[in-house]
């Protein structure tokens, strides 16, 4: 009994499981389910900001990765307070893009979360890991 519980606390996926599960159903019950989305995005954008600022003080390099992260988070966070909050308004053809500030805000977050993904694919294939783990690779292959 004992090596079970501990085997369930040592797995980490069921303590996630268990905490995710826990808030749900607070959510649903307080009808808040976007609400905690929202405030749980915000938890993401300030522990990668901490880690970033953590990497920097620790490594003395800025890490994109996470920068990137944090922005595409922030970005994700704003559409869909626009999209589930704001937005109240028919998407019938092409032009109401256009006509609605609203609509015309999520077509430009639609494209900064795009760039910022292209960013972040960048950086990850640009970074000193990536590029090290590579030239030892080939050292090996060689």
């Amino acid at each position: 009994m004992k090596k079970t519980i501990l085997n369930f606390f040592s797995d980490k996926l069921y303590i996630e499981l268990a905490i995710t599960s826990v808030l749900f159903l607070i959510a649903l019950l307080l009808d808040k389910l976007m609400d905690f989305i929202i405030y749980m995005l915000y938890f993401v954008i300030f522990l990668e900001i901490v880690r970033a600022v953590v990497n920097y003080v620790r490594e003395q390099r800025v890490s994109m990765t996470l920068l990137v992260d944090a922005f595409i988070i922030l970005a994700l966070r704003e559409f869909i307070v626009n999209v589930v909050k704001v937005n109240k308004e028919d998407l019938s053809s092409l032009s109401a893009i256009f006509s609605s500030p609203i609509n015309f805000n999520l077509l430009i977050l639609s494209g900064v979360i795009l760039f910022l993904m292209l960013i972040r694919y960048l950086s990850v294939i640009t970074s000193q890991r990536n590029l090290l783990k590579e030239k030892i690779e080939d050292k090996f292959l060689n």
